[in-house]
């Protein structure tokens, strides 16, 4: 059995709490791959999820849910979610557990084969990001031709739900800080800045009734300006103000809800085939060693990083 390092939470709390530990990397059974991680993409719900306890999941916790890295052992008869499966092949993974590790074990059916188009840390934050945007147009009803408003529009799920949306023909009003308006305009939308008067700014910019808000940030602002601007409620969609959605009449969505689960695994394949075409880009602003994750959270829990970020075992 060979070792690795795989950050743990053994403890509830913020990253300043983790250990870096040293562990036994199982071998692969049938239906398995194990894989030498180039780097672990570092995303909101990292933290989140080990900040306080939770129904069902005991300590500790292996921290990480999306990778990118090499195969170094497959298991009997297997083939991964892309199909056949080799030793040296690259892959990325998602919705794993204890990606924040030098090399892991995990359900091959979560591996696919890596788009060459993106460097590992790239490759290691396509899917978190781009499976919740993917979501988020399709449980609004997003139709080419129409106008929808987005808030957070240069933000990780921003930038994807942008892409993704020009593709489509999707018209998108996206809102930013006017320092982020060059990243919203390179991704084909139409950037406003957020603050009072957000919703006049957004009509006029539409020009043209707006079919549908998507909502990445949370704020009590977004929740009502998607409420005045957008007649149907049932095709407003957030990812952040879950206190707010039931009250509001509006949709709330999260990789922990069953429907929203299914939907993402089902969506991966088509997203690692835009990447490979070119299609879906992965703008990372920094890379951190694996030994500075809790760094890394912290940068990310200011709010503005600039891009993803992603951390790179040295092992």
């Amino acid at each position: 059995m060979r070792l690795a390092m795989q950050w743990l939470a053994t403890t509830w709390g913020s990253p300043d709490t983790w250990e870096l530990v040293e562990y036994g990397v199982r071998p692969p059974v049938a239906g398995e791959v194990t894989v030498r991680v180039r780097a672990a993409g570092v995303n909101p719900a990292d933290a989140k999820h080990v900040a306080a306890a939770r129904p069902g999941v005991d300590l500790p916790v292996a921290i990480g849910y999306e990778i990118s890295g090499e195969v170094t052992a497959v298991g009997p008869d297997t083939r991964i979610g892309s199909g056949a499966v080799a030793v040296g092949d690259e892959v990325v993974a998602f919705r794993v557990s204890g990606g924040y590790a030098t090399e892991l074990t995990i359900p091959a059916e979560k591996a696919f084969t890596k788009p060459t188009t993106l460097t590992h840390p790239e490759a290691a934050n396509l899917l978190l990001a781009g499976t919740t945007a993917a979501e988020m147009l399709w449980v609004t009803g997003a139709a080419p031709g129409e106008t929808i408003l987005l808030h957070g529009a240069s933000g990780a799920v921003g930038v994807s739900v942008l892409q993704q949306a020009a593709l489509r023909g999707i018209r998108v009003i996206g809102t930013a800080s006017a320092a982020r308006f060059d990243v919203v305009r390179r991704y084909g939308g139409i950037p406003v800045e957020y603050g009072p008067g957000l919703a006049d700014r957004a009509r006029h910019a539409a020009g043209t009734p707006i079919a549908a808000s998507l909502d990445a940030v949370g704020t009590d602002e977004a929740v009502d300006v998607s409420l005045e601007l957008t007649a149907d409620r049932k095709r407003i969609v957030t990812i952040a103000a879950m206190g707010r959605a039931a009250a509001a009449g509006i949709l709330a969505i999260a990789g922990s809800m069953r429907t929203s689960a299914r939907f993402r695994d089902e969506i991966r394949g088509e997203l690692v085939a835009l990447a490979q075409n070119g299609d879906l880009e992965v703008p990372v602003a920094r890379t951190f060693p694996l030994e500075e994750a809790p760094a890394a959270l912290a940068l990310l829990a200011e709010g503005h990083p600039g891009g993803k970020l992603a951390l790179i075992p040295t092992a």
